[in-house]
């Protein structure tokens, strides 16, 4: 984790609210009650298809950056997660930006008119123009998430539970010993949270990590959900939530269940 997130982590303790908490202890707790025999099953099923634990543990960044293992019915093939630099070029959040190669060294616009079409800067020694400078740093701009549309590490029963959302139910787990709440942000992996501890986008760290949240319901499933749309939704969640607040979005996550892909 960067020194930015350290300092964070250190400066900020999140709690979650007693009202907040009691609700997740008994939602959580009557859920793992209930769906029991469920979870047999489906794991009967994982394991009849492919070799492998049931059961996916991951390293994930929630509130205040704190670090926990986060818990999945697995739904890929065991090693998916080594596959996972080749299959970068078919990120669902990618940008144009992060296809585009490397920037010409000379600006194309001070060629034209054989000067400076903007402010000169001098970085690390080297003069280039203001409009140069910011047509690099976009272009060396990366998609912070990670979604592969299709992903060809994906069983079929992992397909199934993906689009129901039934392979997200283990973390009734991680809700009930307090790492997560039902309704907040989700936790990212760790390569995820690396890119996220700006002043601009941190914030979202300041709010509770949880099952489902207000990106989930608004633009679930989605394709022409944006990096950056994203999260701002995170960070607007993180300003404004409250326990009623929370009860609308999990009263949403129903009907955003029933989608045509998998996110």
């Amino acid at each position: 984790m960067s020194a930015d997130a350290s300092t964070l982590a250190q400066a900020f303790v999140y709690r979650i609210p007693p009202v907040k908490r009691a609700f997740d202890i008994f939602f959580s707790g009557m859920g793992l009650l209930f769906l029991s025999p469920f979870f047999l099953i489906i794991a009967a099923l994982i394991r009849l298809e492919s070799k492998g634990k049931v059961f996916y543990a991951s390293k994930r960044v929630g509130t205040g950056y704190k670090v926990f293992d986060f818990y999945k019915f697995r739904s890929m093939f065991t090693g998916a997660d080594l596959q996972l630099k080749s299959l970068a070029g078919q990120n669902q959040y990618a940008t144009e930006q992060d296809d585009a190669g490397e920037t010409d060294d000379v600006c194309p616009d001070c060629a034209v008119i054989d000067g400076s079409c903007s402010p000169v800067l001098f970085i690390e020694g080297e003069k280039i123009c203001e409009n140069q400078y910011l047509r690099r740093k976009k272009e060396n701009s990366k998609a912070t998430f990670i979604k592969i549309l299709n992903d060809p590490r994906v069983t079929r029963v992992g397909r199934f539970i993906r689009k129901t959302s039934i392979d997200e139910l283990p973390q009734l787990f991680n809700v009930l010993i307090g790492d997560m709440s039902i309704v907040g942000n989700r936790p990212l992996p760790l390569y995820e949270a690396e890119m996220l501890t700006s002043d601009e986008w941190g914030e979202r760290f300041l709010g509770p990590a949880g099952i489902t949240g207000l990106w989930q319901v608004n633009k679930r499933g989605k394709k022409d959900m944006s990096d950056e749309e994203r999260k701002q939704l995170d960070n607007q969640y993180a300003r404004n939530y409250s326990f009623w607040g929370d009860i609308k979005i999990i009263l949403r996550t129903i009907p955003a269940l029933l989608q045509k892909e998998d996110v």
